[in-house]
């Protein structure tokens, strides 16, 4: 990850840089990635669910995924750091999105299904453990638990500022172990963000146990 600036953070607390960035493009964002249907992944996700779960949108965006969980007859709890975010969520597709961050308490035995996708990358390294222990928590029986994160090494700010967590795959998928899923279902592939750049990326869809 080379020319990009050096990670700064105040350890327990939301990045603000981060936030600003995605409240200032929060319009261009939505329109970027937000989508009619479904996309594969989040398909394959609403498949293992129960009829009516209730599934957590951690780090939810415009929260286009929680209108098509929503659609699917899910019960979705979008859940986003940026107020910007969650008002074009509330205001474009009726949903009842509210800001919070990672550091913000998680009911335990709540959901059935997690959707984390590409949202957790914004956490610091040393923080993710913990994340994941509080969503195992978070989920019934034998919950269902999605999270996509950008592959490398190292953390960094991307040419806008947004601060991030990079991990190669066995590493998350040892941190997931250790939290207490277990991998079903893992992907790798190379994807264009806001940003401009082509990322390497992992999709992990994994059960509580």
């Amino acid at each position: 990850m080379t020319g990009k600036r050096a990670a700064t953070w105040t350890p327990g607390m939301a990045d603000e840089e981060t936030i600003r960035i995605y409240d200032d493009k929060a319009g261009d964002y939505a329109k970027r990635f937000v989508t009619d249907a479904p996309s594969g992944s989040l398909s394959k996700f609403m498949s293992l669910l129960p009829a009516g779960a209730n599934v957590l949108d951690w780090g939810c965006g415009p929260a286009a995924s929680s209108f098509h969980l929503k659609a699917a007859g899910f019960n979705p709890d979008p859940v986003d750091a940026s107020p910007e975010m969650v008002a074009i969520a509330n205001d474009r597709f009726g949903l009842s999105a509210r800001v919070g961050t990672f550091d913000d308490p998680v009911p335990e035995g709540r959901y059935q299904g997690v959707w984390a996708n590409f949202s957790l990358l914004h956490a610091p390294r040393h923080d993710l453990p913990s994340h994941l222990t509080k969503l195992n928590k978070a989920l019934l029986g034998a919950g269902v638990f999605h999270i996509g994160m950008k592959r490398g090494k190292g953390e960094s700010r991307d040419r806008f500022g947004r601060f991030y967590t990079y991990y190669e795959t066995t590493e998350l998928a040892g941190l997931l172990e250790d939290a207490g899923f277990e991998i079903t279902h893992q992907t790798e592939g190379e994807e264009a963000g806001m940003a401009g750049s082509v990322d390497p990326f992992v999709l992990i869809l994994s059960r509580k146990i």
